[in-house]
């Protein structure tokens, strides 16, 4: 049994005008099926309004979707009371992308790591303070830090107490929503590390939602491509960097810096993004990709099992050029 399962998950927004009439829909989650096994990262990536963060906070039950199903180690989430989920939310956490607005700017460090101990009742009240500062030191900080408050801090130690605070309440799954974004490269590294061991000391499993592929690469098991609230491409992290079976995962891949600035590349992808309130017919990317027909035109590719095991949404994704192929100028 995986210990998440999201199945045709929808969400949409109603949009309004300056009146505050209806002015349409946006279809931000659009039938989203995926799932997730113990201990494994499933990295979800994209152009950034494709709807990533929308499908965290859904499995969350931050916002409730209109329809469709999420099943954690076996139980439906969606039809749950907020009393129900309770004790889910305890074995479900998340870490955020602004470590400058994820953490309250009047409490101090060790109120912010005390307040899911005392609400989960996890630590004796006399042991709080005990169990705070081994969080801090294991996130690399000092007991002297529980005294200060958020704006005393930097942000890539700022990123080291959310990651504390989702681990206080020792849970099963980690929703990491672009968590290393806002940090200076070599910070970076020491929170993907630091996030890497933690999941090795305690089998967390973690949604990793990124848009920078580099990043993705390093952390993933598994990779889901979203596109316009839809996942387009979901197959292990080896096979889809070797071997990218939809034109939307090639173009992302084709778009990631080399070491070697005189040689030749494909042309980036054109266009902008639809806009999801009135998204194009068809395939939702066809007026960007370079395959598209009429067929593409008229017709929703549903999401399909390859030859290779990918899963993929393509009319043609047997004529999707092989990255590595092109990277290496032989095509």
């Amino acid at each position: 049994m995986p210990l998440l399962e999201v199945k045709n998950l929808r969400k949409s927004f109603r949009m309004t005008d300056s009146l505050g009439r209806t002015a349409g829909q946006l279809v931000a989650v659009d039938n989203l099926s995926f799932s997730l096994q113990q201990g494994e990262t499933l990295g979800l990536v994209g152009e950034s309004g494709c709807g990533k963060s929308t499908t965290g906070k859904l499995i969350l039950q931050l916002l409730q979707p209109d329809s469709g199903q999420i099943y954690f180690v076996g139980e439906e989430l969606t039809h749950l009371s907020s009393r129900q989920m309770r004790p889910y939310r305890r074995r479900m956490q998340m870490i955020f992308q602004d470590p400058y607005s994820s953490l309250n700017p009047r409490m101090t460090v060790g109120s912010i790591l005390s307040e899911p101990l005392l609400i989960h009742r996890l630590t004796p009240p006399g042991q709080v303070r005990e169990r705070v500062i081994e969080l801090l030191e294991k996130v690399g900080l000092t007991a002297e830090h529980q005294q200060r408050y958020p704006h005393e801090f930097s942000g890539g130690q700022r990123q080291r107490i959310g990651i504390a605070r989702a681990l206080a309440v020792e849970p099963q799954l980690v929703i990491a929503d672009e968590p290393v974004s806002a940090l200076d490269l070599s910070v970076q590294a020491q929170i993907l590390n630091l996030l890497r061991g933690f999941q090795k000391e305690h089998n967390l499993s973690y949604l990793f939602i990124a848009h920078d592929l580099a990043v993705i690469e390093h952390v993933s098991d598994r990779i889901a491509v979203m596109y316009l609230g839809k996942i387009v491409e979901l197959t292990s992290a080896a096979e889809l960097y070797k071997n990218p079976c939809h034109p939307y995962t090639e173009a992302l891949l084709n778009a990631v810096p080399t070491p070697d600035p005189g040689h030749p590349r494909p042309a980036a992808l054109s266009g902008e993004i639809p806009s999801p309130v009135n998204p194009p017919s068809g395939c939702y990317f066809h007026p960007r990709c370079p395959y598209a027909d009429e067929l593409c035109r008229q017709q929703d590719p549903p999401l399909l099992e390859t030859e290779t095991g990918h899963l993929v949404a393509c009319h043609h994704s047997e004529q999707v050029g092989r990255y590595l192929l092109r990277k290496a100028g032989t095509e």
